[in-house]
């Protein structure tokens, strides 16, 4: 995982779609199944914004934009269904969402702005990532193992991750929708 440097006491948070039980428990330990070091530090979930540092004095601000893009959303259903992939520019296996794309890609673009502006190194494509950084045969596995996968939640918020110190992310706010 590419992430952010850090220095002082600079914050590292990300903003994202929390995949809830028992979904969360199937794609977690199959995660670890491929050998993905990062499955037990990274619960399941749709990124909307990555890894991102910002200092502690901005971070209200950054919760009152995060808010406002919220408040500008209504619930949807989040469909996930079968695998992809990102090879060969990632070593990257995922679970696709194949219903609630449009949802997600805006609420990408909306966070993005004023105090999120950032220029991204990939274009955006929500996705739940399964096995990442693994060795060629795992990441078969994972595209294998997971092609029929398939789940469907509302999602009614959405959760800001701050990444601890001891490498794991946790949910540090979660932010409904207002529609």
């Amino acid at each position: 995982m590419n992430l952010p440097e850090r220095t002082g006491d600079q914050v590292r948070f990300g903003v994202a779609l929390l995949v809830p039980e028992p979904h969360a428990a199937r794609l977690q330990a199959a995660r670890a199944d491929f050998g993905d070091p990062l499955a037990s530090s990274i619960p399941p979930h749709v990124t909307l914004v990555g890894p991102t540092v910002a200092e502690p004095d901005e971070m209200q601000a950054l919760y009152a934009h995060m808010t406002a893009v919220a408040a500008e959303h209504a619930p949807f259903e989040l469909h996930l269904r079968g695998t992809g992939t990102f090879r060969p520019v990632s070593d990257v296996v995922f679970v696709q969402v194949v219903r609630g794309i449009a949802e997600c890609e805006q609420l990408e673009r909306g966070l993005r702005t004023g105090p999120l502006a950032q220029e991204l190194r990939f274009h955006y494509h929500p996705h739940v990532t399964v096995a990442h950084d693994v060795p060629e045969p795992a990441l078969d596995r994972a595209f294998t193992e997971l092609a029929e996968f398939e789940a469907m939640f509302p999602v009614t918020g959405l959760e800001v991750f701050a990444h601890g110190d001891d490498g794991v992310w946790r949910v540090e706010r979660r932010i409904a929708f207002g529609g």
